[in-house]
């Protein structure tokens, strides 16, 4: 018998291995796909992995999205506040799944600004935020809900909020080497950064997703495979564990 999924339970769960060889590294999904990817890696392929209650302390079960069902109680650890945070943050021992508003061919990503001028943008967003450290010091992956052109732009992103393999950005003493761009995940498949001088890879396409559709979605060039497989559909098991976490099913806003 078939498991019943959707498209967000699909990413979900290729999400999960972003952290899967990782050990104990802390993870940080921002976003509910993000954290219930996170979560489900926690729970099933890297039960090393640390996780936090999104305030202070360090937990080690992670606590379902949404509001908390009655009589839950959170499993802490220890505490981790924000000096313990940024020690993590400076020694490399974090891995971020984030959902920036653009991504360019160097792996930069944006979630400041679009369009107009830096200072008259079109349309304002968050800011730079904490991203350039971020991506200075420890692995950044992303997830796109929407694969189009307009995420992934020709040329540079309107604002580069993070490092990527852009030979004229690097930070002072830093190689390529040094960079830590990891997968992406969007509606259409799953890429990474290994392609030939980091470029952007095709790893796998989605059930009834087309190669051809990813090209003409992307900006610019994208390594493709001699072979490029489907991605694994999810399993009994993870669907129990992903219905455990998001309880109140909130996964489902983010992709119809």
């Amino acid at each position: 018998m078939s498991t019943s999924y959707t498209l967000v339970d699909l990413i979900i769960c290729a999400a999960a291995n972003t952290w899967k060889d990782e050990g104990e590294v802390l993870a940080t999904g921002i976003g509910v796909v993000p954290r219930i990817a996170a979560s489900l890696c926690m729970l099933s392929v890297n039960k090393d992995l640390m996780m936090t209650d999104s305030e202070a302390f360090m937990v080690s079960e992670p606590i379902p999205v949404g509001a908390r069902q009655e009589g839950f109680r959170p499993k802490f650890e220890s505490w981790m506040g924000f000096s313990r945070i940024f020690d993590n943050v400076w020694g490399g021992k974090r891995h971020a799944l984030v959902g920036p508003t653009q991504v360019d061919r160097f792996g930069q990503s944006n979630i400041s600004a679009i369009g107009g001028t830096y200072d008259k943008p079109k349309v304002q967003m968050l800011g730079v935020r904490g991203f350039p450290g971020n991506s200075i010091n420890h692995a950044n992956s992303f997830f796109i809900p929407n694969h189009n052109k307009q995420v992934f732009k020709d040329g540079e992103c309107d604002v580069v909020c993070s490092v990527g393999y852009n030979p004229d950005r690097l930070p002072k003493g830093f190689s390529m080497d040094d960079i830590k761009v990891g997968f992406v995940y969007t509606n259409l498949a799953v890429m990474d950064f290994g392609g030939k001088n980091h470029q952007l890879r095709l790893l796998s396409i989605h059930p009834g997703v087309t190669v051809e559709q990813v090209v003409e979605n992307t900006s610019f060039d994208i390594e493709i495979p001699d072979s490029v497989p489907e991605t694994p559909v999810p399993t009994e098991a993870q669907m129990m564990l992903i219905k455990e976490i998001d309880p109140h099913n909130l996964r489902a806003s983010v992709i119809k």
